[in-house]
């Protein structure tokens, strides 16, 4: 029985089962420490291991669940107003994304993601100075409608995120709810076009809640991590994602 559940009704093994379970872990573990990267490093696992149709709508709430026990470790930290207007940008672009960027190719949506990226971690920008609200609804607006297509959009998230001036526990708080957020949306979406998340509900949890476990022990290491490096560390492996996304795009030409 519980075999059966784990493996939505044996449509994969055991063993990548217990794979993804281990995965899972350690992604978590990976975002909570150094900031983001987990999410789509999840997402390279598991696309060699679901059937594409239940690829995206999984990992998502997976990540939901992920992103969600991170922001509620990292409650004190998350900065409202943050996502108060991000909130705003992400529910209109969820409602347009099926209107506007599913004509797009792929190539498109990956170069100017990337691009973007690049320039909002490395571009100039005014010190110790905040985005307006106009920018935080425009974020979540621009990063929602393209995670409806692209699938994991941590690293853009992640790049808007950068651009407040966070500590590392704001960096960490706020992304994390803002990412919850985003795959409660596409949660949403996918529930209202007609996915069946019944059938991969045991692997989802069983996923959830080892992510849970590899959270709890990242935010520990991330306490103790001097915050340099982590900002370091954190732009470092935002950028080596971007260009990741570039090297899709070549390839796909």
């Amino acid at each position: 029985m519980l075999e059966t559940l784990l493996t939505a009704n044996e449509a994969v093994a055991p063993s990548v089962v217990l794979v993804l379970i281990v995965a899972s872990f350690f992604t978590s573990l990976m975002t909570a420490t150094v900031g983001i990267g987990g999410g789509v490093l999840l997402l390279a696992v598991m696309a060699g291991s679901l059937p594409v149709a239940a690829l995206i709508p999984v990992h998502g709430l997976v990540q939901l669940g992920s992103n969600g026990n991170r922001a509620v470790m990292t409650l004190k930290h998350i900065d409202w107003n943050m996502l108060k207007f991000f909130a705003l940008g992400a529910v209109i672009g969820a409602f347009l994304a099926s209107f506007v960027v599913v004509q797009l190719p792929l190539v498109f949506i990956q170069f100017a993601v990337a691009t973007f990226i690049l320039f909002l971690v490395w571009g100039s920008k005014p010190k110790a100075q905040e985005m307006k609200p106009a920018g935080r609804v425009m974020a979540g607006f621009v990063t929602t409608l393209v995670s409806m297509f692209v699938g994991a959009t941590g690293p853009l998230v992640a790049a808007f995120v950068h651009r407040n001036n966070y500590s590392k526990m704001q960096i960490t708080g706020t992304f994390a709810s803002c990412m919850t957020l985003q795959h409660g949306l596409k949660a949403f979406v996918f529930t209202f076009v007609g996915f069946s998340f019944v059938q991969w509900a045991g692997l989802i949890v069983a996923m959830v809640l080892s992510g849970a476990f590899g959270t709890y022990i990242g935010l520990k290491v991330l306490k103790r991590v001097p915050t340099q490096k982590f900002m370091v560390a954190f732009k470092l492996v935002v950028t080596l994602l971007a260009f990741r996304l570039l090297w899709q795009a070549f390839q796909s030409m």
